[in-house]
């Protein structure tokens, strides 16, 4: 049975809501990782991610730091969940948002296809509140058979999914787009890299267009599905893949998880 349970920060507790109209409050900042039976991964880099696009004023005010230890302690250690911490903007006030929800079901491959149009994003280096923009860019390539919208710059290079992370393999090379394009700090994609590094993986940073993939291996990653092998990208470049390579970096990353 699915479950969503929506929780706001007042008075130093959290108390449930039966309800939270989207229409009374706009997200400002969000950030959400899956838990599977009491395990997750880089939780800390989560609420560093968080914390920080939260002004320090508001987040003394609101007294964020015992928010998240509640939210937190609501978490159930058995079960696969996906929950998500906001701040919100309402009545011209902010407040903290925890919201309890089963995890979806998850896949190991994907389908991409570009987004075609403007840049949906108009806050891209926080989470939070371009997500409903992005999920119309991913709806609009659902029509050509897409899971996930690929986000281009002007120039045509490959920037972020509307909801992933990605990165590419050249030869023995792990390839990602370059720090300097402005898109949300994955931490899926910073636990893989950092994986890279400690086991002496070459890593580089490269402006690339889709037609300049063209036969590499493109992950897409994110904290729900992790790393997910990207099978076809709709009127794009074709891929490849490895055998065994997807597993094994699934496992590795599996095995960082720890206790929340």
């Amino acid at each position: 049975m699915s479950v969503n349970s929506i929780y706001r920060w007042q008075g130093g507790a959290l108390a449930a809501l039966d309800y939270c109209d989207p229409h009374e409050t706009s997200l400002t900042v969000a950030d959400s990782w899956r838990v599977s039976d009491g395990l997750t991964l880089a939780l800390g880099l989560h609420r560093d991610r968080f914390m920080s696009a939260i002004p320090a004023p508001v987040r003394g005010e609101l007294d964020a730091d015992a928010f998240w230890d509640n939210a937190i302690a609501l978490i159930p250690r058995d079960g696969d969940w996906f929950p998500r911490v906001e701040l919100e903007e309402g009545r011209g006030a902010p407040s903290l948002v925890f919201r309890l929800r089963s995890a979806p079901d998850t896949t190991r491959s994907v389908v991409v296809a570009t987004h075609q149009g403007d840049d949906p994003r108009h806050t891209p280096l926080v989470k939070g509140p371009d997500l409903a923009r992005l999920l119309q860019a991913r709806v609009a390539v659902q029509a050509a058979g897409a899971d996930e919208a690929i986000l281009l710059t002007e120039e045509g290079y490959i920037v972020e999914g509307a909801y992933s992370g990605l990165l590419w393999w050249r030869g023995n090379i792990l390839c990602g787009p370059l720090s300097t394009f402005d898109r949300v700090d994955s931490v899926t994609v910073r636990s893989v890299l950092a994986l890279a590094t400690a086991l002496g993986i070459e890593t580089y940073e490269e402006a690339v267009t889709p037609t300049e993939i063209d036969g590499v291996e493109l992950w897409s990653l994110n904290a729900l599905h992790g790393i997910r092998i990207v099978t076809r990208w709709v009127d794009g470049p074709a891929l490849a893949e490895l055998p065994s390579r997807l597993g094994t970096w699934r496992a590795r990353l599996q095995a960082l998880r720890a206790e929340i």
